[in-house]
């Protein structure tokens, strides 16, 4: 197995304003989640915040600590959040296996010392999509059922922005101390997402896009209200979004996301949105 990460630094927005497209996808766009038998991490000083993808294929694959994070192991400091997108597999933690198909999530509490992942079927091997934020209480460890998420029907076909919000951990469904995640799904026929976009100063926010179809794209819309940015994205890649940054995207057909959230503020609608007609 290999184990690896990249590290990306905080950013000011005014210097964003002189960033071309290379320097806008270099500090902001996750391109590579997911190679077998591997783990494929980014780290950003945003929130201190860890994305990563984990692809067991062959090998039963464990969650080790990383050089830039300096610890014992690696949820000796840290909360973490998987949530499986495709096949079906296994989390153990500690020696709890948990077992988890499309959707199903487990929220990882500080103090975890050992956590493996693997697949069902190797023919059809489990992806799992993770994130991880620095945790200053330590939580039981939680599988996260069918039955205890909360979902939003949200948007309307008019609007191209029918969207189901699943929402996963939130510190109301699952005790936490930073991290938030959910799972939203654009209906058939609908493209908008995170309608209206808006900021939220007291948290961070990344985004990962997949069940893009082949060919297909994503417009992730970023940058302060009044300076928009935009990177495109494609099936399985991911976004960092500053707590100055809007966050919004239209696809050239629907497709799902994950968002995951870390800050001080754990209220799901504490944030400050603006309408389409207010954005420049």
């Amino acid at each position: 197995m290999r184990t690896s990460i990249e590290e990306r630094w905080g950013t000011h927005p005014d210097d964003v304003k002189r960033y071309d497209t290379r320097q806008l996808r270099k500090e902001f766009l996750v391109e590579k989640f997911f190679e077998a038998d591997s783990v494929l991490m980014t780290y950003t000083h945003n929130d201190r915040l860890i994305v990563g993808g984990i692809y067991p294929v062959n090998e039963r694959i464990k969650l080790e600590p990383v050089e830039l994070i300096r610890s014992e192991y690696f949820c000796e400091r840290r909360e973490a959040g998987v949530i499986c997108i495709e096949g079906e597999g296994s989390v153990t933690v500690d020696g709890t296996e948990y077992a988890l198909a499309y959707k199903d999530t487990v929220y990882i509490g500080r103090g975890a010392k050992d956590v493996y992942f693997s697949s069902r079927d190797a023919a059809r091997p489990a992806k799992f999509y993770f994130a991880s934020s620095p945790a200053h209480t330590a939580y039981p460890t939680t599988l996260i059922t069918a039955g205890m998420r909360r979902s939003r029907h949200l948007g309307a076909p008019e609007t191209s922005n029918e969207r189901i919000i699943n929402q996963l951990i939130l510190n109301e469904i699952v005790p936490c101390c930073q991290l938030q995640m959910g799972l939203t799904e654009l209906q058939t026929g609908s493209v908008w997402n995170t309608m209206p976009p808006h900021t939220h100063s007291r948290r961070m926010e990344a985004y990962f896009y997949f069940k893009v179809p082949e060919q297909q794209a994503v417009c992730h819309f970023m940058g302060q209200p009044q300076e928009t940015r935009h990177l495109f994205l494609h099936n399985e890649q991911g976004v960092i979004s500053p707590s100055w940054s809007i966050h919004s995207a239209a696809g050239t057909a629907s497709y799902s996301f994950i968002w995951a959230m870390c800050g001080e503020n754990l209220a799901y609608d504490d944030m400050d949105t603006f309408t389409a007609d207010k954005l420049r």
